[in-house]
């Protein structure tokens, strides 16, 4: 194991955003009614429309990115500044998300003694479940030690949406054990409804490229 486990761990959540304004709040409150969550910080990835003066309503720390850097930088900005080893990744745009989805990914994770855990959607609705089922690796829902993250950022700067695929291809080359944890009742806003379906497709297929480039980037020197 790369870092002791315990039952009484205190945890950072980290929450990458962008133009999240009307959809950050549905996962800042049940991470403020999580037990095990002691300090929540919400990187506010070049937005345009408010999410940092949301975030800072609920009392928690906000870092603003001038631009708009991609999902991997905004994280490791994150990580740099939590306070605790142990860091719990979550997406901005979450919908269902409770209190007991956190405190359970904690609990695998610490009980288990395991080098990761990944949240995975179920029951939230048809096609994100799909998504998740035939590619459970892609989830931003992560718990792991700020150790394990620091081997992969070297990398972050290219990676964007390939985040996830590098902590996976990461975790196989070290041998990390790993757990999945179904969040029963989550899903997640998809990019054709946040910006349209022109616009939205585009998105899709740039978080796309990013993932292929991910699977052809060495995450190590």
């Amino acid at each position: 194991m790369s870092e002791s486990h315990s039952s009484a761990v205190c945890v950072s959540a980290i929450v990458p955003a962008y133009n999240e304004a009307e959809r950050i709040s549905a996962v800042l409150w049940p991470l403020l009614h999580a037990p095990s969550v002691r300090e929540i910080i919400v990187v506010d990835d070049g937005s345009t429309d408010g999410t940092a003066e949301v975030a800072r309503s609920f009392g928690v720390r906000v870092f603003s990115l001038p631009v708009n850097r991609g999902k991997s930088v905004a994280l490791d900005l994150g990580v740099q500044k939590a306070q605790y080893e142990t860091l719990l990744f979550l997406d901005a745009d979450l919908v269902g998300l409770r209190p007991d989805h956190i405190e359970r990914m904690i609990r695998v994770y610490c009980e288990d003694k395991r080098d990761m855990v990944v949240g995975v959607f179920r029951g939230g609705r048809l096609n994100t479940d799909l998504a998740q089922t035939i590619a459970p690796y892609l989830s931003g829902q992560r718990v792991l030690s700020k150790a394990l993250w620091k081997k992969l950022r070297r990398k972050v700067h290219q990676l964007d949406f390939g985040v996830e695929i590098a902590l996976t291809k990461l975790a196989l080359k070290e041998g990390w054990s790993q757990a999945f944890v179904e969040l029963d009742g989550v899903t997640h806003v998809m990019k054709e409804e946040k910006f349209g379906f022109s616009r939205g497709l585009a998105s899709r297929l740039k978080m796309y490229g990013d993932i292929v480039r991910s699977v052809f980037t060495r995450v190590t020197e």
